[in-house]
């Protein structure tokens, strides 16, 4: 069950929701907070050395309440870096940081998004429904990155019993924005808003428990027959479309689907419980398992906390490209190494350790290329790194060397949202503290 409202009149029992005509981006009716557009008001730039680069800009972060504000996302859209943060959406300008539209206010504070955006650059954000306790996380608006139009909008209404919108998950496959409940999920086209389908409780008990999406592509992780001998996970290949299951692959019992490292090929990381143990397992486009990785090592990506939904597509520091995945080991404040691993067998081809003496943890590939960031110290600034993903040598190369004048706040990210594009790189925080004190940032540029 879905409302949808597109503004204008109810044409026809209004069972074929439309999007919304011109509807700029609403203004906050309360000051919004402004990016530094080039100044340094903070002199994060002051004393820079040799070789450094420098903080394009930055931008405070709005008030939030004293026990702290989401601020989930970040999406980089042409020239335009957007963010969400309690109960606004802010675009500023990529090389300057000035307000490139809005920013747009939403009536209670947003409780969820969708990780990336569609391909024509929409996004869609959840807000609660209202400030008490009962509230939920049922409210969708959705935006288009560019413009900061508002779209269509909608209620999402309560599964069955035990499957509320309390909260919720945003996931965006190919067109398709799958809503994801605790125990069922329902698909939206993510230009219209048009309700596509719905996907309940199936075969021996099973129900769908958490989404993650890609390009062209929706992973379904269900829970089947829990509390029963027969209990167990199951992965499902979905086609973004129409809902219609490709493959199916059977975890044995007593694994579960914590996290997908890559959707495209797609990269699962399982943990068991009773075992205490994990496994990472590459799926092949049929939904056989291809490979296992079989590197006897302790990897840490940062995949933040998963406390009442799995997240499945929350980690950051982690890579993959056509055959190789990367991933960062266990180092909290040493020095660590990036693992490539292959994923026909699961076997390390090679590693390369952090040029400081900080973790560093993989972006993304592009160019033949690893691109990996190092975080700050207390006496130097934050790196982007590059090194060679073939060949018999790879050693990393600077591509950015942060000042270190700027990296006491550089720090102060450490579980936030990053992006290296266009030879910048963007940093924007997760949670805002609350504290009018801190001169806490909302979102950093660093460039040449």
């Amino acid at each position: 069950m879905f409302a949808v409202t597109a503004g204008g009149d109810d044409e026809g029992g209004g069972e074929k929701p439309v999007a919304h005509g011109s509807d700029g981006p609403a203004h906050s009716p309360t000051p919004s907070p402004t990016a530094s557009g080039g100044a340094d008001p903070d002199h994060l730039n002051d004393g820079r050395g040799p070789g450094e680069a420098k903080v394009l800009w930055y931008a405070p972060a709005p008030d939030a309440p004293a026990s702290g504000a989401d601020a989930p996302g970040m999406w980089i859209s042409g020239d335009t870096a957007v963010k969400a943060a309690y109960k606004q959406v802010f675009a500023f300008g990529t090389a300057d940081g000035h307000t490139a539209w809005g920013p747009v206010s939403l009536p209670q504070k947003i409780c969820a998004v969708t990780p990336h955006k569609s391909a024509d650059d929409k996004v869609v954000v959840a807000y609660m429904s209202g400030a008490g306790e009962h509230a939920k996380c049922n409210q969708l608006q959705q935006l288009d990155l560019r413009t900061g139009e508002k779209g269509w909008s909608g209620e999402v209404a309560d599964g069955g019993l035990f499957d509320s919108a309390l909260t919720i998950e945003l996931t965006v496959g190919g067109r398709t924005l799958m809503v994801g409940r605790s125990q069922s999920g329902t698909a939206y086209d993510i230009d219209s808003g048009k309700k596509l389908y719905d996907k309940k409780r199936y075969g021996p008990a099973c129900f769908p428990a958490a989404y993650a999406g890609g390009t062209d592509r929706l992973i379904q992780v269900s829970s089947c027959g829990v509390g029963g001998s027969e209990e167990h996970e199951e992965i499902q290949e979905l086609d973004p479309a129409n809902g219609t299951v490709r493959w199916t692959q059977k975890l044995k019992k007593g694994w579960e689907v914590s996290r997908t490292y890559s959707v495209d090929p797609l990269v699962v990381y399982l943990t068991n419980r009773e075992k205490k143990t994990w496994n990472i397992s590459v799926i092949a486009d049929d939904g056989r398992i291809r490979s296992q990785v079989v590197v006897d090592e302790k990897f840490a990506p940062r995949c933040g906390w998963a406390v009442l939904e799995r997240e499945l597509q929350g980690c950051q520091g982690v890579a993959v490209d056509g055959d190789t995945l990367y991933l960062p080991t266990d180092a909290t404040v040493s020095a660590n190494e990036i693992v490539a691993v292959g994923l026909a067998d699961g076997k390390e081809k090679w590693r390369v350790k952090s040029p400081g003496d900080r973790p560093m943890y993989p972006l993304k590939t592009e160019g033949g290329k690893l691109i990996a960031y190092v975080q700050p110290s207390y006496d130097s600034g934050g790196q982007v790194v590059s090194v060679p993903t073939a060949g018999s040598s790879h050693r990393t190369s600077a591509l950015l060397r942060n000042p270190r004048g700027a990296a006491d706040v550089e720090g102060t990210f450490y579980d936030g949202v990053l992006d290296w594009t266009g030879g910048r790189l963007f940093i924007s925080a997760d949670r805002l503290s609350g504290d009018d004190d801190s001169k806490e940032k909302l979102i950093m540029a660093f460039g040449d």
